[in-house]
């Protein structure tokens, strides 16, 4: 599943750690979403969609 986490954190002028501290996960945990190397939970994503004021299906999109 690809995602756009790391375009949304820089243009709001957050730092991984910044994230991780506003949702209580990792820094660690950040960096692996945004590297497509770990697929967050639903609640994660829905928390990642609140901080963002975004849509969730505009962060994260299906791979074909």
């Amino acid at each position: 599943m690809k995602n756009n986490i790391k375009y949304l954190r820089k243009e709001v002028g957050f730092r991984q750690e910044d994230v991780a501290k506003k949702l209580e996960v990792t820094r660690q945990t950040i960096n692996a979403i945004e590297n497509n190397k770990y697929n967050p939970t639903l609640e994660l994503a829905m928390r990642l969609a609140k901080l963002f004021n975004t849509p969730v299906e505009e962060i994260f999109q299906l791979e074909d």
